[in-house]
């Protein structure tokens, strides 16, 4: 009798587990269909994105890129995955973050660990800030003379791992840039990878691109334009690049990729399908979509500008940058000849680099005499020469100012620009500084050598001269040569180059050291530290007073460097040396007041 009871209430209670789960269905079907009342009744009063074109106007920068990430992340299911830092903290590889896929590197090479926060993830979009200034990619030098570009800018991404493919991603892009921004069919055209001798044809694209666009506009191109690579092997593949024409009513086809300003590239879909090995390309067992689409450049295609500078993207930049100057005409955005006194030109550059900086700043990075540190010093004194173009006057401070109007624009979106103002603030401050007392003496310096080579009827300022303003005055060369353009003369650039190779040959062979090779390298430095030889106190360069008083200071020698390879096993290093045993040598001190050679500066030399 209790087991024919305990049976009962056994099933009583799985009864009511039914109704429960039956009752909780309901409620799920209802919510469901609530949410989807609403939906319709909002799309009824504010019409979605895709009523808009490119001349209505409508599309700002701030709801570009929010229509871009919603788009995958509402309609189709991609995680938003906030942008890495522009400074590549935690990869030696980079000298700046110069590309979306960049922190999706584990991802894409099988190399996530389990314990990553984007381990098991299968889509991403996001809006990742970039920096191209220095190494392979570089726009520094470009930038100002035209209209588009840039050394900071925001690259719209979204990315597949393992989840979805070509498919997928031509038919989402198709029905971005034509149904949600609005952009007109008839002015669009793809390319893809044509194949070569190693590399089957996408033929895969190609027929996926003619369900949307005539075969006229849907163009093969070899791999210098449409396959991407990581490197000599590793993971790569073909990709697919949709142009716009800002004209339309014509055929376009023969300008694209042909740098034509009005046939534009505005989107990258790279196609990570294969892995290129010694033998041979072998395909992925996971293959990966990584797109790109350039924030400023689909602005001005949205909002109908020739220049990216006539957008909102850089327009507040622009008028704070003319509130710093008074009487200090707007900009005008003229460019080359029409350009006589540089005046847009320096706008551009200081709108540019201002974002370059604070973004860096922000993300933990500061001007300096080395590596990316060198980059930013060289951007900023770039900018703070080029204000004297708006008529800045010589030793005011005037670019740190310019800070509050890039958190102004920014700040919403990428929030870490907000709480650090005050230090890019701070560190650009005491940069202008430093660089207004060294461009007074380096002014002096040029002029100075101009007017005896003007005086022997000398146009041509010589290479080893403007290297020596590069190194010890910190003139980059683009500025001495605007220099030397005032006043009606070039640079031997040629012997600029023939002077820096020199000095890197010096340095890599230890200057006159022979055959002996005196640069300590990464093994050099990673013996000394394995041999528990501290790092050299360097607090003497700046003081030489201790306990208040003037010193004679003293040092310890650590360690006694005869050259790389000259010892194998110790890496260079000998316990000791005497009557020239081993030739030339280098010694490791405990401290020292001497200045090593970088960026704006050459080494100290003495006793």
């Amino acid at each position: 009798a209790t087991l024919d009871a305990l049976v009962g209430r056994v099933e009583a209670l799985e009864k009511l587990v039914g109704e429960r789960d039956a009752r909780i269905t309901a409620l799920e079907k209802a919510i469901d269909a609530a949410e989807a009342k609403l939906a319709s009744q909002s799309s009824a009063v504010s019409p979605p994105p895709a009523s808009l074109g490119p001349s209505s106007g409508e599309w700002n920068s701030k709801r570009v890129r929010e229509a871009f990430i919603e788009f995958f992340r509402e309609e189709h299911g991609h995680t938003f995955w906030p942008s890495s830092p522009c400074v590549p903290h935690d990869d030696p590889t980079l000298l700046f973050t110069n590309a979306g896929m960049n922190q999706f590197k584990p991802l894409f090479l099988g190399q996530c660990d389990p314990s990553m926060p984007m381990y098991g993830m299968k889509s991403a979009v996001n809006s990742q800030k970039c920096i191209r200034a220095g190494g392979k990619h570089n726009d520094l030098d470009d930038v100002g003379k035209d209209v588009y570009h840039h050394t900071y800018f925001e690259m719209l991404g979204s990315w597949s791992f393992g989840d979805y493919f070509k498919k997928e991603a031509i038919c989402w892009a198709w029905e971005l840039l034509t149904e949600v921004y609005g952009l007109n069919p008839d002015r669009l055209y793809a390319s893809y990878f044509a194949g070569d001798e190693q590399t089957p044809m996408d033929e895969e694209a190609r027929d996926l691109w003619l369900q949307f666009l005539p075969e006229s506009r849907v163009l093969p191109f070899d791999k210098t334009d449409n396959f991407w690579e990581m490197g000599d092997t590793g993971p790569c593949g073909p990709c697919t690049e949709i142009h716009y024409d800002r004209i339309g009513g014509r055929d376009a086809a023969a300008l694209v990729n042909m740098d034509d300003p009005d046939v534009l590239e505005i989107w990258n879909n790279v196609f990570i399908q294969y892995n290129r090995e010694a033998d041979g390309l072998k395909v992925l067992p996971a293959q990966h979509v990584d797109t790109g689409m350039g924030l400023e450049r689909l602005v001005s295609v949205l909002q109908d500008k020739r220049s990216n500078y006539d957008t909102d993207v850089f327009g507040p930049l622009l008028e704070a940058i003319q509130k710093q100057v008074p009487g200090l005409e707007p900009y005008a955005g003229k460019v080359g000849a029409d350009d006589k006194e540089l005046k847009d030109t320096a706008y551009r550059i200081l709108a540019d680099h201002l974002r370059t900086l604070s973004f860096a700043i922000a993300d933990g990075a500061r001007p300096d005499s080395i590596g990316r540190g060198y980059v930013l010093r060289r951007i900023l004194r770039r900018a703070v020469y080029f204000g004297r173009f708006l008529g800045v006057p010589e030793g005011k401070p005037f670019f740190s100012e310019l800070v509050p109007a890039v958190v102004d624009l920014y700040g919403d979106f990428f929030q870490e620009l907000g709480p650090a103002a005050e230090k890019i603030t701070r560190v650009l401050k005491e940069e202008e500084a430093q660089f207004n007392r060294t461009i007074a003496q380096g002014t002096k310096v040029f002029s100075k050598k101009c007017d005896a080579l003007q005086a022997a009827k000398v146009t041509e300022v010589p290479g080893d001269f403007a290297f020596l303003l590069s190194g010890s005055m910190g003139f980059p060369l683009d500025l001495t040569e605007i220099m030397c353009e005032a006043r009606g003369m070039t640079v031997d650039k040629a012997g600029y180059e023939a002077a820096m190779q020199a000095e890197k040959d010096k340095n890599a062979k230890g200057g006159a050291t022979g055959d002996k090779d005196m640069v300590m390298m990464a093994k050099e430095t990673s013996y000394l530290g394995s041999a528990s030889v501290p790092p050299t106190d360097q607090s003497l360069k700046y003081s030489t007073f201790e306990a208040g008083h003037e010193c004679n200071p003293e040092a310890t020698v650590l360690a006694i460097f005869t050259g790389r390879g000259s010892t194998p096993k110790e890496k260079g290093f000998v316990e000791a040396t005497a009557d020239g045993a081993d030739g030339l040598v280098g010694i490791v001190l405990d401290r020292t007041s001497f200045y090593a050679q970088a960026g704006g500066q050459v080494f100290d030399t003495g006793l």
